[in-house]
């Protein structure tokens, strides 16, 4: 037995999904859950992170920058990754997934002119950089822009 194997015992774990209270047969009737009296087992309980009046740790944290909507994450991959295809094969995002070389291409996948490349290959990206473009067309491929 590992850390990685332990289960709770077979039978001991409840499922949440059954309904409270509809009396004692049901094992959840009476205070359905609840115990006995308390604000929390009232109706009209304090919201998730209200911690009676004193200032909530959301609020006293610092809030520092902020996130862009507009920013697109773009996925980069080298030209030393696309060695893996054929000689004369099409190279577009789907073909990357099966391979392995993109797991998920998010917004977008620009190809980098970084590392060996020797093979003609139409490649169909987001984007290109200028070296990379110009690697692929001097073997004699295509740089589509998708």
């Amino acid at each position: 037995m590992e850390l990685s194997n332990l289960r709770p015992a077979e039978g001991s774990k409840h499922s949440d999904n059954f309904r409270r209270g509809r009396g004692h047969g049901s094992g959840n009737g009476k205070t359905a859950g609840k115990g006995h009296k308390g604000q929390k087992a009232r109706s009209g309980a304090p919201r998730v992170g209200f911690e009676g009046g004193q200032m909530p740790l959301y609020r006293r944290i610092p809030k520092r920058g902020f996130t862009n909507r507009n920013s697109k994450d773009i996925v980069g991959i080298n030209l030393s990754a696309l060695e893996v295809f054929d000689n004369g094969a099409t190279v577009d995002v789907d073909t990357l997934i099966e391979k392995g070389i993109v797991k998920n291409p998010r917004d977008g996948v620009k190809i980098l002119g970084n590392g060996e490349f020797t093979k003609k290959l139409t490649v169909k990206a987001n984007a290109f950089s200028a070296s990379a473009k110009e690697k692929i067309e001097s073997l004699g491929g295509t740089a589509e822009v998708m």
